[in-house]
């Protein structure tokens, strides 16, 4: 066969077009990263429990293994926005996830990982791509509204996800078909895990899931970001799924002064008090001798309940959250009477000095009568901060941002002997009520809350 030549121009000009069009490729000049090498896990640690992990052929796979808690192969890198995309092959019977944006702190539950997970979940639900807050609120966005992405996943097949991650919004594709789109503040930055869920003494131990091609974009993210399709489930003064199935309500809507009243009007402030953004602010008029639209309580009062809040301080400021209101006590000047979970700017209000037992009105202290754990996790001035008030069968615990700050026990020896030693013993039987309004303060400081939800617990006959 003769041999073709071409001229020197034109093999440069042929390579020149060779070049543009790989150029041209789809994602060929998109600035990936790989965070798994295909050989070992260098950057990776393992948290939580101890199901087995190894490489294997390119692959990270994770083993199950019996009597251990849900393991994480976690980035030893913390990621804030990003886009990420990699494929997983899970067997039939397992169920895990992807965690982004997750954490493990030693106060929030002796470590335990917590944070965003897109679900992995080969069972006949098919809820994989969907979004699930682990060791928080339990399902954020779910797939029983996108039949389309339930039979997307493979099974016993290679899948791929792609996870955007950028700014408050988080929206998952499975195969391609948009999964989830997610609105959602609570966690900015954290790693992403590799979940290997724990298992019950039924199920066969050594079962398998498989990852690889894991890659992660953390620049010019905009250029990259695709959009989808579903309209966004926005979770600011909603109630999750989880919330929603286990009797949780709102106690703000967000938006209206709907449920609320003046602690001695029979209508809400018209002034002292903004609405403005999902966010419901006390507004700073110069302290508590000065506030202008006083303390506000819920119209419905409450026995044994769950609480759940946000909160913003200002610089200095000084506000509470009190339960077990009686508005009908206390007409004269000073705040409705209440057992109050403070909310206090302790490095900059004089209060954190103060109180009947030293630091006993410090942030998250039962005001007065109890000081919360000096080792609580604060979150800086001007970021949100997480209360929980569980009360029931007299049993009081005031929880911050994951964290059981202090518990006591309602109507007992030891309370009444600390509420004797206080500035409420002109009160009898103070804090006793078996039923109360929630009150929210105004001491005159600029504070902001959201996401204020309550789970009435109802007693058994």
């Amino acid at each position: 066969m003769k041999k073709l030549s071409l001229p020197v121009k034109s093999v440069a000009l042929l390579s020149a077009i060779l070049v543009l069009g790989c150029k041209g490729a789809p994602g060929e000049d998109t600035p990936w990263k790989n965070l798994f090498n295909g050989e070992n896990l260098e950057g990776w640690s393992q948290k939580g429990g101890e199901a087995q992990y190894e490489v294997r052929e390119g692959t990270i796979v994770g083993i199950t293994v019996h009597d251990t808690p849900n393991s994480f192969m976690t980035t030893d890198k913390m990621y804030s926005d990003f886009i990420l995309e990699l494929e997983y092959k899970v067997d039939s019977s397992m169920n895990s996830g992807i965690q982004v944006r997750s954490n493990s702190f030693p106060h929030y539950r002796n470590g335990r990982v917590h944070g965003y997970q897109i679900e992995i979940d080969p069972s006949e639900r098919a809820w994989s791509g969907g979004i699930y807050d682990e060791a928080r609120r339990g399902w954020l966005h779910t797939l029983q509204d996108n039949p389309e992405a339930q039979q997307a996943f493979k099974q016993n097949e290679w899948n791929h996800y792609r996870i955007e991650a950028i700014g408050d919004t988080l929206k998952t594709w499975i195969n391609g078909v948009p999964a989830s789109h997610l609105v959602d503040d609570k966690t900015a930055s954290g790693f992403i895990g590799l979940q290997v869920h724990s298992i019950p003494k039924d199920n066969k131990a050594g079962t398998e899931i498989q990852w690889k091609n894991i890659r992660i974009l953390t620049d010019s993210l905009a250029k990259y970001s695709k959009r989808s399709s579903l309209p966004p489930v926005v979770t600011k003064n909603q109630l999750t799924h989880g919330e929603v199935n286990g009797g949780w309500k709102l106690l703000w809507d967000g938006k209206t002064t709907k449920g609320w009243r003046g602690a001695r009007l029979d209508s809400f402030p018209d002034t002292g008090w903004m609405i403005e953004n999902g966010e419901l602010t006390v507004l700073s008029t110069g302290g508590a001798e000065s506030a202008a639209g006083g303390d506000i309580v819920t119209l419905d009062t409450y026995g044994d309940f769950e609480l759940k809040a946000d909160f913003k301080l200002t610089e200095g400021a000084n506000s509470g959250i009190k339960y077990y209101v009686d508005t009908d006590l206390n007409k004269g000047p000073g705040s409705s009477i209440g057992l109050e979970y403070q909310i206090l700017d302790d490095d900059r209000h004089p209060d954190a000095k103060l109180g009947n037992h030293e630091g006993s009105r410090t942030l998250a202290s039962l005001y007065d009568l109890i000081r919360a754990d000096l080792n609580k996790p604060v979150n800086p001035i001007g970021e949100w901060n997480s209360v929980y008030i569980l009360s029931k069968d007299n049993h009081v615990e005031h929880w911050l941002n994951g964290m059981k700050v202090l518990e006591y026990e309602r109507k007992s020896d030891t309370y009444r002997k600390l509420v004797s030693e206080s500035k409420y013993e002109k009160w009898p039987n103070f804090g006793e009520s078996d039923k109360g309004h929630i009150l929210l303060q105004d001491h005159g400081d600029r504070v902001s809350f959201k996401n204020i939800k309550i789970r009435p617990i109802i007693k058994e006959e």
